[in-house]
């Protein structure tokens, strides 16, 4: 977690907590089978991210990203860098 002066904390997503909000400002790991996937998925720079629940064992979390809810993997969501307000 890296404070910025401008009062933003960068946070990669699965270190959110529930019901915290960030916005994607890039991807941690330029693996391209990944980010491919998860540019299709609707995780492109500029979207709203929001956690809204964490599974029991602590994997996978369910966010909701562009009105619609999915669940990842935090293997995943680690790679998915965030401004956090």
């Amino acid at each position: 977690m890296i404070n910025r002066e401008d009062s933003a904390v960068i946070k990669s997503l699965n270190e959110l907590k529930t019901e915290e909000e960030g916005t994607i400002i890039s991807y941690n790991n330029e693996e391209v089978e990944l980010k491919r996937h998860l540019l299709g998925m609707g995780f492109v720079k500029g979207a709203k991210i929001k956690l809204e629940k964490i599974a029991p064992l602590g994997d996978p979390i369910k966010i909701k990203i562009k009105g619609y809810s999915m669940s990842l993997r935090k293997n995943e969501a680690k790679n998915i860098i965030l401004r956090v307000n």
